[in-house]
């Protein structure tokens, strides 16, 4: 259950994402390497929007891609768009 993931111990990115969405595509092999990269540290969930409306009005999900990393049920950092492998490890590391 998606709640019990992000109220755990470890961090959880969680990439709120859609099929029809191009930018969403161009970040999936970011989250991929990622989610090799931080796999000892990092859990990785992507959560398509168009089949969990709930969860992503919960998060207030306006835009896709939205990434968003909790731990222990909060919410730690959230940014919507693209970024690059490089961006997305540093901001890892600094909250993590």
């Amino acid at each position: 259950k998606f709640s019990d993931y992000i109220n755990g111990k470890t961090p959880v990115l969680v990439d709120f994402h859609a099929t029809w969405c191009g930018p969403c595509k161009a970040l999936a092999p970011t989250i991929k390497e990622i989610a090799v990269e931080f796999k000892d540290k990092v859990k990785v969930l992507k959560i398509d929007i168009d089949k969990n409306p709930k969860t992503s009005a919960k998060f207030k999900i306006k835009g896709v891609p939205t990434l968003i990393l909790f731990q222990e049920g909060k919410i730690i950092w959230k940014q919507s768009g693209v970024l690059t492998r490089h961006q997305l490890s540093d901001i890892l590391n600094k909250n993590i």
